[in-house]
């Protein structure tokens, strides 16, 4: 029997890339995210490339009900589920004032909630067959703090405290648990991220910023993140930092001060 994967904001970015790697890799899977067609067409690709027509599932993860509805529907088409990954999210930037607590809440509960929801249905069944694998990708926003990256930064720490303690936790029960840290990654995602500014042409200014960043070669694509989230699952590692993001971490630990000061530089824009 194949090793099945259930993967969240499986449509596009990070989680497309996953699921097309794991497919490749003999996996069954589910995909869930917000937009049908874009799982529909992750779908056909996945079947193009010869893997296994997965299940698909539209699921906003902030939603406890859509979650629990999520895991029966993958439970009673597979049986069994080997993998979780933990992927849908919301990029937030902008100076911290100028969000909102609506803007909070959106962040957190997709960022978070999102996570826990997943974990907290589909755990009982990885304790009761004692094993299984969570990954949750996280950011280097979770280890390095960012100024102007508040919010995000306040949800991928506690992802990060959340992948760390559940890890040293569920190990001796067979459960390996792995966070996934990648820098910025070369995506969609701007059209779906929070972008807060003290007015329309610095709000402007900062998606913008974000997108010309895209054009530097050096920035990692979301292939990358996808074979991180393989080696985790293959090795059973507890974290890996892909690309980049091993630099970042490295300098943040040598120079915090110098890293902190050379961010506001580039993030400040309008802000005084």
């Amino acid at each position: 029997m194949a090793p099945t994967a259930l993967i969240t904001g499986g449509s596009e970015g990070i989680g497309k890339a996953t699921a097309l790697l794991f497919a490749r890799k003999g996996y069954d899977l589910i995909l869930a995210a917000r937009h049908t067609d874009r799982l529909e067409t992750t779908a056909q690709e996945i079947q193009r490339i010869g893997g296994t027509a997965p299940l698909t599932v539209t699921c906003d993860v902030t939603d406890p009900s859509q979650v629990k509805g999520l895991i029966e529907k993958a439970l009673d088409h597979y049986s069994y589920i080997d993998v979780l990954i933990n992927n849908a999210g919301i990029f937030a930037e902008g100076p911290v004032e100028q969000f909102s607590l609506e803007d909070w809440h959106k962040i957190i509960d997709t960022n978070l909630w999102g996570y826990i929801h997943t974990i907290n249905e589909l755990l009982p069944h990885f304790l009761n067959r004692r094993k299984g694998t969570i990954v949750n990708v996280s950011s280097i926003g979770g280890k390095v703090p960012n100024p102007y990256l508040v919010p995000y930064c306040t949800t991928k720490f506690a992802v990060t405290g959340l992948t760390e303690s559940l890890h040293a936790e569920l190990k001796p029960k067979g459960i390996f648990v792995c966070g996934i840290y990648p820098n910025l990654i070369k995506s969609n995602f701007v059209e779906r991220a929070i972008f807060r500014g003290k007015d329309e042409q610095d709000l402007q200014k900062r998606r913008q910023q974000i997108e010309n960043l895209f054009q530097n070669p050096v920035i990692e694509k979301p292939e990358d993140v996808a074979n991180g989230i393989w080696d985790a699952v293959k090795n059973h590692k507890s974290e890996v930092f892909v690309g980049s993001a091993n630099l970042s971490q490295a300098a943040y630990r040598l120079f915090p001060g110098l890293l902190q000061w050379a961010s506001r530089q580039v993030f400040k824009n309008e802000d005084k």
